[in-house]
């Protein structure tokens, strides 16, 4: 993720990086370019998440991407329900 907000940032798009405050005091993640937001929990920076993209892509990783693109477009489809 990180060379990929690197390049975006570089090549003049705004990006936000939305990490759990447990891990960015934990020294879990490398430097964050373009704007940072702490929020309490995994399941915050989800929400967060919802609200401030307008796109998404699954980059390969480890059982955590999984879960986590799993959750975002399951709660992306139930929002989409919800505002039909």
């Amino acid at each position: 993720m990180g060379c990929v907000s690197t390049a975006a940032h570089v090549g003049g798009s705004q990006v936000l990086g939305i990490i759990p405050t447990a891990l960015a005091e934990g020294n879990f993640v490398g430097k964050t370019v373009g704007e940072e937001l702490r929020v309490p929990t995994m399941q915050d920076r989800i929400s967060k998440m919802l609200d401030s993209s307008d796109a998404f892509i699954a980059l390969p990783g480890g059982i955590g991407r999984g879960r986590k693109f799993h959750s975002t477009f399951s709660t992306t489809d139930l929002y989409f329900c919800f505002n039909c």
